[in-house]
This record gives C-alpha cells, structure tokens and sequence, in this order.
C-alpha cells in the first residue's frame, strides 16, 4: 500500500502552510488516517488523526487549536493544515494508515497501530 505525501516547505514562524497525503489507492474508506513527525534526534511523535468518515479526529496537545487533519474520501487525500506555525514544529511529516474492520474504531496515537506509510515531508519553520 502507497502513501504520498507532499506540501513540505519553509517557512517563518507565524506562518501557515498545508500538507498532502494520497491513498492508499484501495478501500481507502477502511482505513483510519495519520499524522506523525519526527525531528532529528527525536522520536516519532503523534500530530493528528481522522478516523475512516471524517467524523472523529485527534489531535496532540501541541498542535491542538493550530493545526487541522480532513480527509477527502472521493479523492483519498488527506491533508494536514498547520496555521501558527513554531521552530518547534520542525520535523518531516509522515502520514500513515491504519486499516480498520471496526468502523467505530477509535483514532490511534501510536505509531505502532499503523499499517502503512508515506516517505515524509520536510516542514521546516525559522524564527
């Protein structure tokens, strides 16, 4: 299964900037979506996540109230926009999928729950 995410950049602190994640390519209304980011020397930390319809996300207390996860199911894209943006926010951007039988399945935050990944983005934001 194939994720691509794509929208990575750079920019100053206060800005704005939004993220893209196709697929997968198939049954991609089975599947839980989500948001991890990694900064170098750092481990993968949750960001957000959207459950299968779009009706229930999640977010970390970090980013909470910046930035919002939606998800297109027509065009399997899912999208990740990140307003306010901080130094801390650095990081490459994963977006991963979580294939789910139970579509009342709850939004997972740990990355060992997700079954499949994209190669990452770079978001980089300078003070």
């Amino acid at each position: 299964v194939q994720l691509q995410a794509s929208g990575g950049g750079l920019v100053q602190a206060g800005g704005s900037l939004r993220v893209s994640c196709a697929g997968p390519p198939h049954s991609y209304n089975n599947y839980n979506m989500g948001w991890f980011r990694q900064a170098p020397g750092k481990e993968r930390d949750f960001v957000a996540g959207i459950n299968w319809s779009g009706t229930r996300t999640s977010y970390a207390d970090s980013v909470k109230g910046r930035f919002t996860v939606s998800r297109d199911n027509a065009k399997k894209l899912m999208y990740l926009q990140m307003n306010s943006l901080k130094p801390d926010d650095t990081a490459v951007y994963y977006c991963a999928a979580q294939f789910v039988s139970d579509w009342g399945s709850v939004v997972s935050r740990a990355w060992s729950d997700y079954n499949h990944w994209g190669q990452g983005t770079q978001v980089t934001v300078s003070s």
